[in-house]
C-alpha cells in the first residue's frame, strides 16, 4: 500500500535526534529520519511513499519537492501547513483506498476518512515500524546463527548426502529406471 506521511508530526513522536554535522538541527533531525525511514521501509514500497514536511518560513533555497532513496518529499511552501498540503494531496490521490495516512493530527485523519484512506496515529504506525525493524534484524541474525553453529559433524553429513550428486559434465538422467522401455521393444 501506499503511505502519505505527516513529515514533523512523526518526527515529533520519534526517538530520533540530528547528529553532528552541516546544516540546521532541524535539517539534519528530517535528514536522520528520512535515512530511518528508507531503511526501515520496504524498497517497493519507498517508490509509494510520499512524505510532507511544514515549510511556512522556510529559509530560501529549499525546494519545494525532492526524492530521498525512492521516497517523495515535499515542503508546503505554498500551504499554511503540512495538514493542507496532505488534504490537497489526498483530494488528488487516484486510488485514495489503496492509501495508509500517518498522522496523529484528527484534521488529516477525517479528510482521510472522507476519502476512504485508512489512516493510523504516527506514534502507532513508528512503533509498529520499529518492532518490525528489530524483528527483521533478530531474524537475520538468526539465519546468521543457524550458519555459525554448523558442527563438524553436519557438514560431514551433509557432504556424504550430496557426494553421489551428478557432476556438472555428467548431466544425470531425469527419467527413473525402464522409464519408455516399452516403447523401444518390439
Amino acid at each position: 500500500m501506499a503511505l502519505l506521511i505527516d513529515g514533523y508530526n512523526l518526527l515529533h513522536v520519534s526517538d530520533i535526534f540530528a547528529g553532528e554535522g552541516a546544516g540546521t538541527e532541524l535539517h539534519r533531525s528530517r535528514m536522520a529520519l528520512l535515512d530511518f525511514l528508507a531503511t526501515s521501509i520496504d524498497p517497493r514500497e519507498r517508490n509509494q511513499t510520499t512524505i510532507v514536511f511544514d515549510a511556512a518560513g522556510a529559509p530560501p533555497g529549499l525546494p519545494r519537492s525532492m526524492t530521498h532513496e525512492g521516497m517523495t518529499i515535499h515542503f508546503a511552501r505554498r500551504h499554511s501547513d503540512a495538514d493542507e498540503m496532505i488534504e490537497e494531496l489526498l483530494e488528488q490521490w487516484p486510488a485514495p483506498r489503496e492509501l495508509v495516512v500517518v498522522s496523529s493530527d484528527h484534521r488529516v485523519q477525517r479528510a482521510a476518512r472522507r476519502r476512504g484512506a485508512v489512516f493510523i496515529d504516527s506514534e502507532q504506525w513508528f512503533t509498529e515500524l520499529r518492532a518490525a525493524r528489530t524483528q527483521g534484524a533478530e531474524k537475520d541474525k538468526g539465519h546468521a546463527d543457524l550458519d555459525e553453529k554448523a558442527t563438524p559433524d553436519e557438514i560431514a553429513h551433509w557432504v556424504d548426502e550430496f557426494a553421489d550428486a551428478p557432476s556438472d559434465d555428467s548431466p544425470a538422467n531425469p527419467f527413473p529406471p525402464g522409464y519408455a522401455d516399452d516403447m523401444t521393444e518390439e
